[in-house]
Order: C-alpha cells, then structure tokens, then sequence
C-alpha cells in the first residue's frame, strides 16, 4: 500500500474519531465523572499524536528509499493532515480549559475576580457577598481605624488612636436554599486586657438562612437586630463621619444582635419586611444611658423572656433612589428576676422610623426612635441609678459628592457633609426620680469623606456637643475604612 495512502487512512480515522465526543451519550453527573471524561480526552489525543508521529516517521522513511515519491508528495501537507492537526489542538485547549473550570469547581472558594458591592436582604454590602455566590465559601470583611482629638480639653489626655475594628465575613453557600453567613469582629486592635475598652473578640452574627420563596424565607441564629440604618448596614463606607451617629448607639444600641429565629422576604417588589422572635433583653443591667447593656449578644443571654422586632421598607418605583421604612421591637426584660424585694415585667418598647434619598450626587437620610420602659422606678431602686421611663433620638444628615462637577464620569468619590442630632436617655423619669438634665444632648457635625476607589474610604469630622446640663468637649476626627 502506498505509504501516503496509509496516512491518509490514519487521518480519516482520526476525523472520525474526534467527530464523535467521549462518552456522548452519558451525562455526567458528578465532578468525578468530568474528571473520567477529561483524562479520556487526553489519552486520546496522546493516541491521535502516537499514530500521527508513526505515519509520518514512516512516510518520510519511504520517501528517502523512494526519490520518485517524494517527488510526488513535494513534502506538501495534505488538507486531511492540517483538518487533523487543527482538531488535535483544538481539542486540546478545550481540554485545558475545562481542566481549569473543575478545578475551580472542585475548590468551592468563590472570590470573584471583581468585587461587585451590593447589599441583599439588609445586610452591608461586604456582608453580602454569600448571597452571589456560586457555591462554597465566601470571604469578605472591612476594617477602620482612626485618631480622636478632644478639644477644649485642657487635660489633652483623652485625645487617641484606635484601631476601632477589623473585621472578617464568612460564609458558606451549601446549596442554592440554604446558606450560612457570618461576621467575626476584632475590636481595639488587641484582647485579653482585662477590660472590653482594650479589645475583644465578639461574633457580631452568625445564622443560617433557608430560602422558600421570594416571599418567605427563614433565618436562625445569632441575628442582627433590624432596627435602623446602621445596625444591619454598619460598614464604614456606608455611614458619614468616622463614629456611627449617637442615636444610633445610645437609643437604638448597636451593634445589636440576639439570638433568635424569623422570616424575610418580600411582600412586592418594592415592599420588603424582616420579623424574628429573640431572647429579651435583660432589665438589671438598663442605666441612665438607656438599654444598651441590657444587650444578650448570645453569650449565655438570658431567655425566660423573649422579645419581638419586625421592619418594613417600601421603595416606591415612581421615586427611584428613595427608601421609606419604620422598625418595632416589645417585649419584657425582667427575666424572671427580683428587682428590689419584687419581680417587674420591665416591658420595653423601642420604635423607629427612617427615610434615605438618594439622587445622583446627593445623600439624605433622617431617622427617629422613641423608647418606653415600664417598671422603671422598681428598676432604679434596684440598680442604683435613674432609668428613664422615656427616651428619644432622632437625626438628619446631608451630603453631596462634588467630584462629579469638576470630573464627569470618575470613579472617585469627596462629600462634605452635615448632620445635627437630638436625643435624651432620660425624657422622663418615674415618680419620686429627677430628670438627669446632662443627659439631653445636642450635636452639629460636619465633615469630609473621600473615596479613591469604591471601597475605601477616608475620612474628616468635627464635632460639637451641647448639653441642657454641664459640659462635653468637641472632637476632631481623622480616619480611614475599607470593605473587602
């Protein structure tokens, strides 16, 4: 048989071959079986490559011993030689390619290549990232740190800086129902000093999520408390200034999370709500400053009572970029405990109301929240201090970011802002207890914040305080942030 016969026989098998793929008709249904199906498609390739190398060696043998045919062949490749060689890489790289994707499969890391910042069911945008994963694990996190001058301190002592927080998200995708998200926080920069004003390490929540329907859906754990505008969103380029607003620490305490259980979901398109039931908070450790450390946090939080909280959003399609919600939160706080020679139900309320706009360059957000605490002068006589029966807070803020009148189009980000606050601990008091008038403050800030990129943030603020009663030092601020 002629020798360039023989290749060319080899060649229309080949063709056939690859014309056909490896196991065609099964599909595979496990990562194992496109593993089997990949080491296929390289030994076939490695048998195409051995039998084309065979033919060839064999043709140039004979076309040395045979002058004439060589003359024939003019060492010209025939199409069937290049359709083939063209196959064998192309399947090749295909090969490769799908190597590479299972590989990225078998990892189960999910670290997209861009991050793309969005928030999903309330929580921070960095928190988030879970929700867009494939499946497997997710890590996020954001970290902030910065300098704090008191002025008109003549002591100068109080002046610091402070590594406020770092903090690391992480998540587990299991399967598209079911997922698990969580925050570890790291707080002052160090722990173990004995004292929670030198660092500790808190979990800030940590709950798995089961999705139902667009409607209905179900979270368990350690769940942050949705009350608010920076409770759940408290990622440090998401709030102006480089301390969260006192209204937001002191009457709605972040960060606040209990353990509990709960549904989400939304009611429209533009109506979302979330409603848990949770431990209560506990009574004995309410002070002047409100409810803050009444706080379980899940570290063996009591739960002979429980509490009830439930927020509603509404963001109207006719008004893009604006956001209208309002939050509750009752229950008893007494815990089952005795309180000066008496038990008391300590049933606690806390509302709140929100609005958020945001056109363009510009940001708006006001909020207020008023709270209630019955029993509060069985809960003075047992503490030792003045608990308001009463408490309110509420604040505004604006800010608009400049960059895009001097730079169409840029990518960065600078807003001076404003915000003023109002807000008593101790509206009222009970029967036979004086209104502690130091505890009614006022606050003007203002501020800068600079974006270089889309997640990081530095930051400028100035403070000024004023109370009915005595007096509190102003405060500059420098700092920075980061999300991840």
């Amino acid at each position: 048989m002629n020798s360039q016969s023989l290749v060319n026989k080899i060649l229309l098998i080949v063709l056939i071959v690859l014309s056909v793929p490896v196991k065609a008709l099964d599909k595979p249904k496990t990562m194992e079986d496109m593993w089997q199906i990949i080491q296929a498609q390289q030994k076939q390739i490695d048998e195409m490559k051995a039998s084309m190398n065979a033919a060839t060696n064999k043709v140039t043998v004979n076309n040395v011993q045979n002058p004439e045919n060589k003359l024939a062949t003019n060492n010209t490749a025939s199409p069937e030689t290049n359709i083939a060689t063209s196959n064998v890489k192309s399947l090749e790289r295909k090969t490769d390619i799908l190597s590479q994707e299972v590989e990225k499969l078998r990892t189960n890391l999910v670290i997209p290549e861009e991050a793309q910042y969005k928030s999903a069911y309330g929580m921070g945008p960095a928190a988030s990232k879970v929700y867009g994963a494939g499946k497997g694990l997710s890590i996020g996190g954001y970290g902030e740190g910065n300098y704090s001058a008191k002025v008109g301190d003549k002591g100068s002592s109080n002046d610091s800086a402070n590594m406020e927080r770092m903090v690391l998200y992480a998540g587990y995708k299991f399967t598209d129902k079911i997922l698990f998200n969580s925050e570890l926080e790291f707080e002052h920069g160090t722990t173990g000093e004995g004292s929670e004003s030198k660092g500790e390490v808190s979990v800030e929540f940590a709950s798995l999520d089961f999705f139902m329907d667009t409607k209905a859906n179900a979270r368990a754990g350690l769940v942050l408390m949705p009350m608010g505008l920076v409770n759940r969103t408290h990622e440090p380029l998401f709030y102006f200034g480089n301390h969260r607003p006192e209204v937001e620490q002191r009457i709605i305490p972040s960060t606040w999370r209990e353990m509990g259980a709960g549904l989400f979901g939304s009611i429209t398109p533009s109506l979302s709500y979330t409603a848990y039931v949770v431990n209560g908070l506990d009574a004995s450790a309410f002070t002047s400053d409100g409810i803050r450390e009444g706080r379980g946090g899940g570290s063996n939080a009591k739960a002979d009572n429980f509490g009830y909280v439930a927020r509603l959003d509404y963001d109207p399609a006719e008004l893009p970029g604006v956001t209208v919600g309002g939050s509750a939160y009752v229950g008893n706080s007494g815990q089952n405990q005795v309180f000066a020679g008496q038990k008391a139900n300590a049933f606690t309320q806390l509302y709140e109301t929100h609005v958020q706009w945001k056109y363009r360059s510009l940001e708006f957000r006001t909020l207020g929240s008023w709270g209630f605490i019955d029993d509060a002068a069985i809960l003075s006589a047992a503490n030792g201090t003045t608990i308001g029966s009463q408490n309110y807070g509420w604040y505004s803020e604006i800010g608009y970011d400049v960059l895009p009148l001097l730079w169409e189009n840029t990518p960065q980000y600078l807003a001076p802002f404003f915000r003023y606050e109002r807000l008593n601990t101790m509206s009222k008091v009970p029967n036979g207890y004086t209104v502690d008038l130091s505890k009614d403050w006022e606050i003007f800030q203002v501020g800068l914040q600079y974006k270089p990129i889309p997640n990081v943030v530095i930051k400028a603020d100035y403070r000024n305080y004023l109370a009915k009663q005595g007096l509190l030092p102003d405060d500059f601020n420098l700092g920075f942030g980061f999300i991840f």
